[in-house]
């Protein structure tokens, strides 16, 4: 039987990066809705029939080198904050999958990708306003890199490691 369940695809980050937004998501994130660490998600729910198709592209894409990004200001996400990655390689990649399951991409995914990392989500209004004035104040961009692909299968909730894609060109 095939597994349906939708197929999240993230970028992994290097392991500095990736420590510091994991701290500030543990701290700001409200402990009970907090189901998975921070994440760079670039497709939030590819045909999880299509899994070994899935595979295949992630297999190849891992074939380039790392992606230089910039961690950016953080914004206000209404009920969060979330900071910009800057990382332009990041949307070739994306281009490539979107062309390869563009029948089937949610309305999310077929849009051009605005890369983030949430810290914060689901809080009041005037909780997340505090936390983007004291984010902004101690903010200083700062590099980082992709250095490879995440995909999940999505349960309700949390999320299933389904494979790494370490970028090795």
């Amino acid at each position: 039987m095939t597994d349906t369940d939708p197929l999240i695809v993230s970028a992994l980050l290097d392991e500095e990066t990736q420590a510091e937004l994991d701290a500030q998501r543990r701290r700001l994130f409200p402990s009970r809705r907090l189901v998975v660490g921070a994440h760079l998600t670039l497709f939030h729910a590819l045909p999880g029939a299509r899994a070994d198709e899935v595979v295949t592209v992630l297999e190849q894409l891992a074939q380039r080198p790392p992606i230089e990004a910039r961690v950016r200001a953080p914004f206000a996400l209404g009920r969060g904050v979330a900071y910009r990655i800057e990382a332009p390689g990041l949307d070739t990649v994306h281009a490539a999958v979107a062309r390869r399951f563009a029948d089937d991409l949610t309305r999310q995914d077929a849009r051009r990708p605005h890369h983030h990392v949430t810290v914060q989500n689901k809080v009041d209004g005037e909780t997340a306003k505090a936390t983007l004035a004291e984010l902004v104040a101690s903010h200083s961009p700062y590099p980082a890199t992709v250095v490879g692909l995440a995909l999940w299968r999505y349960r309700g909730g949390p999320w299933e490691a389904a494979g790494e894609f370490p970028f090795r060109g």
